[in-house]
């Protein structure tokens, strides 16, 4: 879906099926080829990543996978040592960690919007469980 915006999309390949690769929970949108030049291995900035290691498709399912160890092994520790951090994001990483903190279903997770540019704050206990999120 890369390259197109929603309006294109919707035209090709049809608004159900844009719905369920922008929604669904582990629907895939097609692959990339590795000759497409959006295909992250010709972009200079993931150059120290193996060609295993660049996605040619996502879905939030898979994003949960990308995003939880990076919460777990960089952000919570600095959350948990008294850091203030800021995580600016796509909506559908952002909408993979709130279901990570928050534990949501897939059909809850399916149901939050995430406003663009607005501030989304949690509040944590001292076992790092969230306690309090609002915008």
């Amino acid at each position: 879906l890369q390259g197109l915006n929603k309006a294109e999309t919707a035209e090709k390949y049809g608004d159900e099926q844009v719905k369920q690769w922008r929604r669904g929970f582990a629907v895939t949108p097609p692959e990339l080829t590795k000759d497409d030049d959006r295909f992250p291995g010709k972009d200079p900035r993931y150059a120290s990543l193996t060609e295993a290691e660049l996605p040619l498709t996502e879905s939030l399912a898979l994003t949960i996978d990308r995003v939880t160890p990076y919460w777990e092994e960089v952000i919570k520790p600095r959350v948990a040592s008294g850091d203030k951090v800021i995580i600016a994001a796509h909506g559908n990483s952002l909408r993979a960690l709130v279901k990570y903190l928050d534990n949501m279903s897939e059909e809850e997770i399916l149901e939050l919007t995430i406003p663009t540019a607005v501030p989304f704050v949690y509040e944590f206990d001292e076992n790092m469980k969230p306690i309090k999120r609002y915008y």
